[in-house]
């Protein structure tokens, strides 16, 4: 995060000092030895939790290669492993996303697939949004004939609280252009991922 803070987020003091809050509400005693660092420490661990604000998922993919010897195939990226939180609650959500797309001229490397699932992941989501972001931003900017997103991942809001189910996994998925329109092409990814009863999913 900036070291700068804006009118609106508050300094790393005043975050600290939140937290020294939170633990005293929990029934703790920020001023105990084990809990002296603490605040600092979960401050820090913020900052890398949420990093994503400060990256532009759209500069990631601006650089593209044309040398593709006229390739016109699927390119897919499976299991990109993430980590989000929920918005709802602030506990973490863990899976894995499936990125793909249909280059119309151009390609991008590969490490940027991946990292614009961070940029977007490393903020406070819910699952549905955080897969039509990557989706939306992905067939923006590279212009394919269809990009497709499908996320997997277990919420701790659900496992570790509430109902309390472990296990459980929620999978949604964002489909554009001919992975959308052509039933054919949706079918030929769903086989390279091997997942051939979501194979109908369109978000």
């Amino acid at each position: 995060m900036t070291s700068s803070p804006s009118p609106l987020r508050p300094s790393r003091e005043e975050a600290e000092d939140a937290i020294r809050v939170l633990l005293r509400w929990a029934g703790e005693d920020p001023s105990r030895e084990g809990l002296l660092d603490t605040p600092a420490r979960v401050a820090r661990s913020y900052e890398e939790f949420f990093e994503g604000y400060e990256i532009s998922p759209e500069d990631l993919l601006k650089r593209t290669f044309s040398e593709v010897e006229d390739y016109d195939e699927i390119v897919l990226l499976r299991d990109i492993r993430f980590e989000s939180h929920c918005e709802h609650h602030m506990v973490p959500i863990i899976g894995r996303a499936h990125v793909a797309y249909l280059p119309r001229k151009r390609v991008v490397g590969i490490s940027k697939l991946a990292r614009v699932v961070d940029a977007y992941a490393r903020r406070f989501q819910i699952q549905e949004r955080l897969t039509s972001q990557i989706a939306n931003t992905i067939d923006s900017v590279l212009e394919p004939y269809g990009t497709a997103v499908i996320l997997e991942a277990g919420h701790q809001c659900m496992t570790t609280r509430g109902v309390h189910r472990p296990g459980v996994s929620m999978v949604t998925s964002r489909m554009l252009g001919v992975f959308r329109d052509n039933s054919d092409t949706r079918r030929e990814l769903m086989a390279m991922l091997n997942r051939p009863n979501i194979g109908e999913l369109s978000a």
